[in-house]
């Protein structure tokens, strides 16, 4: 959108305040940023974690990096720029539900520090949970569910993270989920217990 079209937009609020949406669905809204390599378990752990939030009677949705890239980003790549476009967005529509109240679980390689902090300021300090899924190369490449590594390591594919692209892992995460050493159970119960005392119970 051109600079001149925005000049003609404003922001409009509802009658219904965040204070009303809490109270109705029981929750402060949060972002989970799931964040790690390929493999490290991150589209797993999102939506088991969406099913104990939603058995406990809580709303929330999961924005999975590959579901997200076949419509939202379909006509996206997967270059530098590309990537920081779809963080982008979904970020966006991470802060939109949001503000609907909903607990959104973003699951995205997202690689880059830079990015990250892109989708925090987007979606909001207080709401956003950098999360990082711990696993090593070597622990993914073992696991690789969609034959990935493998591909990259043969040369199909180009620029993939942990291979021949950078991943810079998170120095002070919200939350540290060591998905190589611990069960997913686990690591569902540690995030869902951190949401409890911080977002579960508002006052």
């Amino acid at each position: 959108m051109g600079q001149q079209a925005q000049t003609y937009l404003r922001r409009v609020s509802g009658a219904i305040s965040n204070i009303d949406r809490a109270t109705m669905l029981r929750q402060q809204p949060a972002t989970i940023w799931l964040t790690g390599l390929s493999g490290s378990g991150k589209s797993t752990l999102a939506y088991e974690l969406e099913h104990r939030l939603i058995g406990a009677g809580h709303a929330c949705y999961v924005l999975d990096g590959d579901n997200v890239r076949h419509g939202l980003s379909g006509d996206l790549g997967f270059g530098t720029e590309d990537r920081r476009e779809n963080i982008r967005r979904v970020a966006h529509v991470a802060q939109l539900m949001n503000d609907a109240g909903l607990i959104v679980i973003t699951a995205l390689i997202s690689p880059m520090h830079e990015d990250r902090m892109m989708a925090r300021e987007i979606v909001g300090s207080e709401r956003f949970v950098e999360t990082y899924l711990s696993a090593s190369v070597e622990i993914c490449t073992q696991r690789d569910p969609k034959g990935l590594y493998a591909m990259a390591h043969s040369g199909k594919i180009s620029s993939f993270t942990g291979v021949s692209a950078p991943y810079e892992a998170p120095e002070s995460p919200g939350l540290l989920v060591e998905t190589a050493k611990e069960t997913v159970s686990a690591s569902v119960a540690r995030i869902y217990d951190y949401l409890h005392e911080r977002y579960l119970n508002p006052s």
